[in-house]
């Protein structure tokens, strides 16, 4: 693991940790335990370490007409504060990355999947024209995630911010934040409630230490990879690679509230315009094992003899108690109530379609 690349926070969970090799960064899987972390998540709060991920800042006069050439949503709607889900797409209404947006007073910050970085800002770069600037930062920032619904209450104790007056999808820049000031988003990865926090990668080890001390009386966790992927799997939030790939469009993915064809066009506009309109050939749909078996990624699914897709993610769910998954079927087969076949270790076992999402966050 010696040539993976490491976060700032490498030193400080190391011994604490089961690593693994991420997308070329040496991060941490599990501390205490996947379904531990998963609970404390969803019963009190949980802190991740997301540094892995990719921020990028455009700025210039002709930055909003980059960005709005580049995604797929409308990024015209963000006023300075606000934070949106959008799809960057090739021509053919493949995906190149989702990512987040957000809005500063005279510049845009993206949000990118870690893996994605280098062909994201290259792919960026290509399309820019203008008077506009496009500056990779990720090196220069770190980000923390603290997702759950003791979340608010654990922050507070480190910052004199009315943390309540962020809503969902908004930020402010300016938090003082354990003798630092952060960027901290109400956004997540989750299904929970929750914050991100964008901060200087020196200070990134204080305020872990300090967030994890603030939350002991709550029984706030450490949480790696394992337990975030189950959580996201769980409220059906995609993961680049499995629910969307330059071969899976966002129409497809079950992504179409973050598609505005009527904003004007963009790349990929015309396919994914014509799959709104007239839906797609495959859609994304949840699958519950009816006989026993978990299905996990790339397991073919069938309809008869014929096959017509695969899993994309599956899992025991730790909040359900119950197998499983999220396959890419053809869509004349997606109607909730459908029974199919997932092929597991050479048997075909049953499964019914599922709306989706498998778990939504209950409600205050």
């Amino acid at each position: 693991m010696s040539q993976l690349k490491r976060t700032p926070l490498y030193e400080v969970y190391k011994d604490q940790a089961k690593m693994v090799n991420f997308s070329g960064w040496e991060l941490p899987v599990q501390f205490s335990g996947i379904i531990a972390e998963h609970e404390a998540v969803r019963t009190r709060a949980g802190l991740f370490d997301v540094s892995h991920m990719g921020e990028v800042e455009i700025s210039g006069p002709d930055a909003l007409d980059l960005i709005q050439r580049l995604t797929t949503n409308d990024a015209s709607k963000l006023v300075p504060g606000k934070a949106q889900y959008s799809i960057m797409c090739y021509p053919n209404g493949g995906t190149v990355d989702d990512l987040l947006i957000y809005r500063g007073t005279d510049s845009f910050l993206l949000v990118l999947n870690a893996a994605n970085v280098e062909k994201d800002v290259e792919w960026i770069e290509k399309h820019a024209s203008g008077e506009v600037r496009v500056r990779n930062l990720s090196n220069q920032m770190a980000q923390l995630a603290l997702q759950g619904p003791l979340a608010e209450r654990v922050l507070g104790k480190l910052t004199d911010a009315d943390l309540s007056s962020i809503g969902f999808f908004r930020f402010r820049d300016d938090v003082k934040l354990a003798g630092t000031v952060a960027m901290v988003s109400r956004t997540g990865y989750t299904g929970e409630d929750g914050f991100e926090i964008y901060l200087n990668p020196e200070d990134a080890p204080k305020v872990w230490r300090e967030i994890l001390e603030a939350g002991k009386e709550e029984g706030v966790l450490p949480c790696g990879l394992g337990a975030r992927d189950t959580l996201r799997f769980e409220a059906c939030l995609p993961l680049y690679g499995r629910e969307l790939s330059p071969n899976i469009t966002p129409i497809e993915a079950g992504l179409g509230f973050a598609v505005k064809p009527e904003k004007g066009d963009f790349i990929g506009r015309d396919v994914l315009a014509e799959q709104k309109a007239e839906g797609p050939p495959r859609k994304l749909v949840g699958l519950e094992m009816i006989d026993r078996g978990i299905p996990r990624t790339h397991y073919p699914v069938y309809a008869g003899e014929e096959k017509i897709g695969e899993v994309t993610t599956g899992t025991q769910s730790p909040t359900l108690k119950k197998s499983v998954g999220l396959a890419l079927i053809r869509a004349e087969y997606a109607e909730p109530g459908n029974e199919v076949e997932v092929e597991i270790r050479g048997r075909r076992l049953r499964a019914a379609v599922v709306k989706t999402p498998f778990y939504r966050r209950p409600k205050k």
